[in-house]
């Protein structure tokens, strides 16, 4: 089978590997049938990751399932599926816990798209194995879109988590978004869906701004910092500088969370944090554990994802297509093949 490689900067190919096949009863084989890029990816894409190529590339997707272990209860072959971009057992002591992307069954930082903690091959592939079925795959609630719902995998349960828990404790808190990519706009979808009293979205891109006007935010190309202007700030633009700008911006005892990939070192404003009196949270996520209430929210109608996507492209164009700049390009293809009877 075919698995899209990340072989140079701006380059990725098609490359022939072993079909992946059943390795026990728990696991399961996926086809990726709508599979988009994350934010992250454009930087890998571009040269500014910190992994040598060649390695698969794609850790977001809905899939169909192709096989099933024998053991395997949740789902079942023809299912639509998210498949989470990290690897997890669901049993052991940190995915009990819910953080499910620091499984100690698997590697430290196992994972879809990256030989981080192993290789496990990518979601931009013909087909893929998932090592732990039950605990990994979640079923696509029944009228969702799978090229809206592409992202699921990371970046639009990433999204919710990065204001919905902080909304419920902060009802009608004011947000500000610093951003450049697709994780931006969807907090905006959401943030607003929840209840945020302002957002304001900060991003130099025109097109960009006009999403996030369409969900309701305010938007700027660029701002100073406003002293205590926001109670959750939201950086995903992976420069130290504008998450000093985030920080800068938050009332007293402010939150905020950092989404961006900081490949490049920085300086932050220790000082200007301690005296505000700040909560700051960069780090993955464990996008499993908080799945099922991201694609609630979904299916709840209130939120509008597809907005964000900004091409929907054939499969065949991957290699072609995924290095050119796009916001949120989403590859889909036929059915996949029919379902392995056992």
């Amino acid at each position: 089978m075919r698995e899209l490689t990340y072989v140079a900067r701006h380059t990725a190919e098609w490359r022939d590997v072993p079909t992946p096949k059943l390795q026990s009863d728990g696991q399961a084989i996926v086809a990726p049938i709508a599979a988009t890029s994350c934010d992250v990816d454009s930087a890998i894409l571009a040269g500014h990751g910190f992994i040598d190529p060649p390695f698969a590339l794609g850790h977001e997707c809905v899939a169909r399932v192709v096989e099933a272990g024998d053991t395997v209860t949740t789902v079942a072959p023809g299912d639509l599926v998210v498949v989470p971009w990290s690897i997890n057992c669901g049993t052991c002591d940190h995915c009990r816990t819910g953080l499910t992307a620091h499984c100690t069954a698997v590697p430290h930082m196992a994972m879809y798209g990256a030989p981080i903690g192993g290789s496990w091959g990518g979601l931009f592939s013909d087909l893929v194995r998932v090592p732990f079925a039950d605990a990994m795959l979640v079923p696509l609630p029944a009228g969702l879109d799978p090229v809206a719902m592409a992202s699921a995998s990371d970046n639009w349960s990433l999204s919710w988590r990065l204001v919905a828990p902080h909304l419920k404790v902060r009802p009608g808190a004011r947000i500000l978004v610093v951003a450049r990519g697709s994780i931006g706009l969807y907090v905006c979808d959401i943030a607003r869906a929840l209840g945020a009293s302002d957002v304001l979205y900060v991003d130099p891109d025109p097109e960009h701004r006009r999403i996030a006007e369409s969900f309701g935010a305010r938007t700027a190309e660029a701002i100073e910092p406003v002293q205590h202007g926001f109670d959750i700030a939201v950086e995903a633009t992976g420069r130290v500088d504008q998450l000093a700008l985030a920080v800068n911006s938050l009332a007293p005892e402010g939150i905020c969370e950092s989404a961006g990939n900081h490949f490049r070192p920085g300086e932050l404003p220790l000082l200007d944090m301690y005296l505000t009196g700040v909560t700051l949270r960069i780090a993955r996520d464990n996008v499993r554990a908080h799945l099922p209430e991201a694609l609630a929210l979904a299916a709840g109608g209130k939120v509008a994802p597809e907005r964000v996507v900004s091409h929907v492209l054939d499969w065949e164009q991957l290699p072609e297509a995924l290095p050119e700049k796009h916001l949120k390009p989403v590859f889909v293809r036929d059915p996949a093949p029919a379902p392995v009877a056992r």
